[in-house]
């Protein structure tokens, strides 16, 4: 199995990750515990902005706060230059506490409320991507009271169909997200915003999926991105300074997936909007990427504690941990598949096949089906890799279980970023009357 960023196997033939020994973590903070590669999180951030150097292009990238965020994690990125992407009003307040410059956040969500929409204005947020009609006409009114301008992208569903699971699938028309190009929806709103003075239309935005591999999808996208831009500079006399073609970039879960390094993706949208302005005679619009999953994903390990176990002969054999689908719904979610190593143990051999279960009161609670480890025993420590996206955040307390500890690893030093919830956490919001 490969092992990503720093990780490596030390001389106790124990995982090492950021110069810190992974046992010596599980037993320091306690289990489940994630555990976060900073070194290769900044190598992934600086790999896509030299991308865009390399290329002589304006860009910026922005950082899709969903995959996984804490304000150890804002203050990282933004001190590698990064801007960030957020979705509600908790994610919003979270990045000013970080001491995120409100310029450099972006407001996405396809239902966003009125207050969140306020709140954003107010603090003076550099982007809002608006998402449809609902939205356009809440923040007319908002700007109109408070008489302040704001920049703002349209989200457009390009129609462009991406290879992936049909749960992360947006740009296609049939989507939640974004005005439809085809039925004219786009155009329309085009017209509406551009005809009141509260919005600037700094450009237009698109996001086609997640999770991909190819580049058909990402360049069919940018293909009709630029149509539609040198369709509205001749009917509506509108040109875009920002194109934002979103994120989606595949990062590798399982040696069954083969995704190119992220930077080369990026490197063929840049190059195509390049190309395509210049044959146009159209002005280069700044690209904006919004990268999460390709620079948190490959960076992030969950530690757990092996405890039961039950075969059933000729038909399986599970190992239970004490973490579960309240710390990774993917695989319940999307049949999402990842690899694991002992930790303690890393050269073991490989001898059975287990089925690594999690604690919760559900038969789907699964972290990988079918996979060849060593013989586990109990208080053994299993390191499920390329966890780094989507697992905290979607992280529930089901069963009243606490959420994990987040510790940041580097140079050989271990930094606390959230820490374990405890048991008065969880009932912290009842109400007794």
């Amino acid at each position: 199995m490969e092992l990503f960023g720093t990780s490596k196997i030390n001389q106790k033939n124990h995982l090492e990750i950021g110069g810190c020994d992974t046992v010596e973590l599980a037993n320091q903070y306690g289990t489940p515990l994630f555990v976060y590669d900073v070194a290769l999180i900044k190598a992934k951030a600086r790999g896509f902005k030299k991308t865009f150097e390399d290329l002589d292009m304006k860009h910026r990238v922005v950082y899709a706060s969903k995959a996984f965020t804490s304000l150890a994690l804002y203050k990282l990125l933004a001190a590698e230059g990064l801007a960030f992407d957020v979705v509600s009003g908790g994610e919003l307040h979270a990045a000013l506490k970080a001491g995120v410059s409100p310029e450099m956040i972006e407001f996405h969500g396809n239902n966003k409320s009125a207050e969140e929409l306020a709140m954003a204005v107010n603090v003076g947020i550099g982007t809002i991507v608006v998402d449809n009609f609902y939205e356009i006409e809440l923040l007319k009114s908002i700007l109109k009271e408070t008489g302040k301008q704001q920049k703002i992208l349209l989200r457009v569903s390009p129609g462009v169909d991406a290879h992936t699971h049909s749960y992360i699938l947006t740009g296609q028309e049939d989507s939640k997200f974004g005005f439809d190009v085809k039925s004219g929806q786009a155009e329309q709103a085009l017209q509406l915003v551009l005809a009141d003075q509260g919005f600037d239309v700094i450009g237009i935005h698109c996001h086609i999926g997640s999770q991909i591999f190819g580049t058909e999808g990402f360049e069919a996208a940018t293909e009709k991105m630029m149509a539609i831009l040198l369709d509205w500079q001749s009917r509506f006399n509108f040109v875009a300074s920002v194109l934002n073609l979103g994120g989606g970039f595949g990062v590798k879960y399982s040696d069954e997936d083969t995704p190119l390094e992220a930077p080369e993706y990026v490197k063929q949208i840049a190059t195509m909007v390049k190309v395509s302005s210049q044959a146009a005679a159209y002005p280069l619009p700044e690209v904006w990427i919004e990268p999460g999953r390709s620079i948190v994903a490959e960076a992030g390990t969950t530690l757990y504690t092996v405890g039961s176990r039950k075969s059933v002969p000729n038909v399986r054999n599970f190992v239970s941990v004490d973490g579960g689908m309240g710390d990774n719904i993917r695989p319940a979610l999307y049949d999402a598949t990842y690899s694991a190593v002992v930790a303690n143990r890393m050269t073991a051999p490989a001898e059975e096949v287990v089925t690594v279960t999690g604690k919760y009161c559900e038969s789907g609670d699964k972290l990988i089906t079918d996979i060849q480890l060593p013989i586990l025993a109990a208080t053994d420590i299993l390191a499920i890799v390329t966890t780094g996206a989507y697992g905290y955040s979607m992280a529930s307390v089901y069963n009243k279980n606490p959420r994990p500890a987040v510790v940041f690893v580097e140079n050989g030093e271990s930094q606390l970023v959230l820490r374990r919830e405890t048991y008065d956490d969880l009932i912290n919001l009842d109400v007794i009357n």
